[in-house]
C-alpha cells in the first residue's frame, strides 16, 4: 500500500538526533520522527523530594508540552490557561514510567533528575519521539553526574534502553510509525513502548473504528518490535558518538 510519503507500511520516518543540542542543560537530545521534533532536556540535581529523603534512592520525572505553534494552527499556552490539559498530564506520565522502568534507584543515588520534553513541531508520533528522545538525554545527564561526583563511577542506573513507537491499521493494513495525516484516519491506533532487550513497557492501542482481532493485534506488536530495536540500534550509534 502506497503511504502519503512513499514509505513501506514497515518503514520508519526518518530519525535524527542532535544530541547535546542545549548548552546549559546536563543532557539534551533534539529528535525527528520525519516533520515531528522533539526537544528533550535533563536537569540533573543532588538531592531528591521530601518523601524520598534518607531511603538512598533518587528519582526521575518528565514533562511535556507542545509549543503553541507546533502545529498547523496555534493553540493556546496552558500557563496562559492557569492549568494543564489532561493531553499533557498523560503524556507527561507516560514519559516518566518509560524511563523509571529502566533506572535503578539505588544505584542513582539521592539524586534527581527530571526530563523536560517539548515538542517544536508536530506530525504524530510526539509522545514516541519524546520517549526515545528523552532516554539519551537521561544518558547523558547520569555521565554528567558521574563526572561530577555524585554518581559512584563503578554503578550503573540504567538496566536497559527505552524506546517507543506508532503503530496502527489503516484501511486494513498494520503500518509502523504514523504520520498525522494517517494517524487521523487510523482504523486502530496503538503507542508501544519496549526496552532495547524487547520487553514491553507499555501498550496503549484504541479501535477507532471496528474492533480489531488478536491476529492483528499481534501483527501490531511485531511491527512495533521491529520499530524500536531499529529505533535501539540509532540510540546506541549516537551515543558512541562524541558529545557535542
Amino acid at each position: 500500500m502506497e503511504r502519503v510519503d512513499g514509505r513501506k507500511p514497515d518503514q520508519l520516518r526518518e530519525v535524527s538526533v542532535e544530541r547535546g543540542w542545549s548548552a546549559h542543560a546536563e543532557g539534551s537530545a533534539l529528535i525527528s520522527f520525519g516533520e515531528t521534533k522533539v526537544l528533550c532536556t535533563a536537569s540533573f540535581t543532588n538531592g531528591v523530594p521530601r518523601w524520598k529523603v534518607g531511603k538512598g534512592e533518587g528519582w526521575v520525572t518528565a514533562e511535556y508540552s507542545m509549543l503553541p505553534r507546533a502545529t498547523h494552527t496555534r493553540s493556546d499556552r496552558e500557563a496562559v490557561k492557569g492549568k494543564l490539559g489532561g493531553r499533557t498530564h498523560e503524556i507527561s506520565r507516560l514519559i516518566g514510567r518509560a524511563l523509571r522502568s529502566i533506572v535503578d534507584f539505588k544505584a542513582l543515588g539521592e539524586n534527581t533528575i527530571v526530563i523536560d520534553c517539548d515538542v517544536l513541531q508536530a506530525d504524530g508520533g510526539t509522545r514516541t519521539a519524546a520517549i526515545t528522545g528523552a532516554y539519551i538525554a537521561l544518558v547523558d545527564a547520569i555521565e554528567w553526574g558521574k563526572a561530577n561526583g555524585f554518581i559512584a563511577e563503578k554503578k550503573n542506573p540504567l538496566s536497559d534502553s527505552i524506546a517507543a513507537i506508532s503503530v496502527g491499521i489503516i484501511d486494513s493494513v498494520p503500518m509502523l510509525d504514523l504520520a498525522y495525516t494517517e494517524d487521523v484516519r487510523a482504523e486502530t491506533d496503538m503507542n508501544v513502548v519496549v526496552t532495547g532487550s524487547g520487553k514491553f513497557v507499555e501498550v496503549q492501542g484504541t479501535a477507532e473504528a471496528a474492533p480489531f482481532d488478536r491476529a492483528e493485534l499481534n501483527a501490531l506488536l511485531d511491527l512495533a518490535l521491529k520499530g524500536t530495536s531499529e529505533l535501539a540500534l540509532v540510540q546506541a550509534k549516537i551515543l558512541e558518538s562524541p558529545r557535542a
